[in-house]
């Protein structure tokens, strides 16, 4: 299993709507692929900004091709993003995963 690890910030102010937008945009649209394990969306406020992490699961490097495309590092963004990310990192990260969370497939 290959985890994807995403961060932007967002000014607090704007967090909320932003979090929102990821629960109904960008959560569905990584679950649409049926390879994805599961995605969660981690946040915390670090001083001005609210920090925004993607964290998908996906059984192999074709898989997040389906989401991502053939560049598969490349960070892919919403119209929505420019709106609210104070800087576009260009780069998401992988990581091989060892073990399991107990849950199956009912990462989401």
């Amino acid at each position: 299993m290959i985890a994807r690890l995403w961060t932007g910030y967002v000014p607090n102010e704007k967090a909320d709507e932003y979090l929102g937008l990821m629960k109904e945009v960008a959560i569905p649209d990584y679950k649409s692929i049926s390879a994805n394990l599961g995605a969660l969306c981690l946040h915390r406020q670090l001083g001005p900004a609210t920090m925004v992490t993607m964290l998908t699961f996906w059984p192999d490097i074709d898989a997040i091709k389906q989401f991502a495309g053939e560049a598969y590092d490349t960070a892919k963004y919403y119209d929505f993003d420019p709106d609210f990310l104070l800087k576009m990192p260009d780069k998401a990260e992988h990581f091989e995963v060892i073990g399991d969370l107990g849950l199956g497939n009912s990462i989401t």
